[in-house]
């Protein structure tokens, strides 16, 4: 029988494989009693399993408040299983089984989701991305290299107007990717109907004249309806690619907009950090993203080397080698591509190249592209430039004494 393995970081004041057993009760046949009606055979069949716990170590403190009291608290790492017969192939159900009620035992002072193990049976319910790594490079024409992409800033506030003269500076400077904020949606001052058709205008009659086509990812974030509506006018517009705010959305909304959808979906992880942040409670991210790479994300947001944000470096790395691994082990499930974004300017690239070993990414830079001293065109040009440098090895001042852009942008990324 297929089953579906979980691992986490506990933390427990209880004796620790009475609280693994605890946990895997609650999240499957058991109760708070024992009941005639949980058989042996019941609980064979259908009850989570404890296949591994390993004591790290203890501590006089709980990290996490409403546990129950205790002089020891300890540190395990704990992995369960569960027979696929239990959920089925649902990701919605998949999520409550592996991140439900959990969290919420009197026996955890601590957990934590990081490491998930999927039976192939979740590849044949759920298609994953249609586009992709692949997919996209096919759509922007950037067959080798990064994506150089931004986000339109300021971030919201920007009238119809506004924003079509800041996509017309970027595509005339040689960008391949743009993005709304996520915060910018169908707000009065820029609604997405007719943000979408200037913009489309714009981009449209820069593919004419030059055979290339900047993607731009218009955030459709809504209910069922209006993502749907909002993503055929998109395409009808002629356009290559839409957004999404996964926390916003849910597993069902993005898998209903992947079935409907005829274009990339660029997804949004805007809330992450309510999920991680205290690393004794939530999810790593290599699990999380399994589940949205099987609803149908083809690009996901991992932060970025050196961020704005509190994520340490070594998470980020982490993030985008685990969307770039496959999803489940042996299913062929298209590829997601990462996005690396927040704080990002040309001094990242030779470390986020090195990092993951190759340059299947869109690198998106807001402020470091449109605060470069030369202009909008030289931002883009300094972005791409200094990934030049990183592919080939070259040390970046080195390669800048050549390219004038990337010569000043050096002074103002620092």
């Amino acid at each position: 029988m297929e089953r579906i393995y979980a691992t986490y970081w506990l933390e427990t004041g209880d004796d620790p494989a009475r609280a693994a057993e605890v946990i895997a009760g609650e999240q499957s046949s058991g109760t708070f009693v024992a009941l005639a009606t949980e058989t042996p055979e019941l609980k064979e069949r259908s009850g989570a399993r404890v296949e591994r716990l390993e004591v790290l170590g203890v501590s006089s403190q709980p990290s996490l408040p409403g546990g129950m009291p205790s002089a020891r608290y300890t540190q395990c790492e704990l992995e369960l299983s569960w027979p696929l017969e239990n959920t089925g192939a649902s990701l919605p159900n998949l999520m409550a089984t592996i991140a439900g009620n959990l969290f919420e035992l009197r026996q955890v002072s601590g957990l934590r989701l990081t490491s998930l193990k999927l039976p192939p049976a979740f590849a044949r319910a759920y298609p994953g991305p249609a586009f992709g790594i692949a997919g996209t490079r096919r759509l922007t024409g950037v067959a080798h290299g990064p994506l150089i992409g931004t986000i339109i800033k300021p971030s919201i506030g920007l009238s119809v107007e506004e924003t079509a003269q800041q996509v017309r500076e970027l595509v005339a400077g040689g960008v391949d990717f743009i993005k709304d904020d996520e915060l910018q949606a169908d707000g009065a001052r820029c609604p997405f109907d007719e943000r979408v058709r200037a913009v489309m205008e714009v981009i449209n009659r820069h593919a004419e004249r030059t055979g290339k086509k900047v993607m731009m990812a218009f955030n459709l974030t809504g209910d069922l309806d209006q993502m749907r509506r909002r993503h055929d006018l998109v395409l009808a517009e002629g356009g290559t690619c839409v957004m999404a705010s996964l926390n916003s959305i849910g597993l069902v909304g993005l898998h209903e907009l992947r079935r409907h959808a005829q274009l990339p979906i660029h997804a949004h992880r805007a809330g992450w950090g309510y999920l991680t942040r205290s690393p004794q409670l939530g999810w790593n991210y290599a699990p999380w993203q399994q589940l949205w790479r099987l609803a149908g994300a083809d690009h996901m947001h991992v932060n970025g080397l050196r961020n704005k944000f509190s994520e340490p470096d070594d998470s980020v790395i982490a993030a985008a080698r685990a969307v770039l691994a496959p999803v489940i082990e042996g299913a062929d499930v298209t590829p997601t591509m990462p996005v690396f974004s927040s704080g990002q300017t040309g001094l990242q690239a030779a470390d986020t190249y090195a990092a993951i070993g190759c340059a299947d990414l869109i690198h998106t830079a807001g402020g470091g592209i449109f605060g470069h001293p030369q202009g909008v065109s030289a931002g883009v040009e300094a972005l791409r430039e200094a990934w030049v440098a990183a592919m080939e090895g070259i040390p970046l001042a080195q390669h800048a004494r050549d390219n004038r852009a990337l010569q000043a942008a050096l002074g103002f990324w620092k």
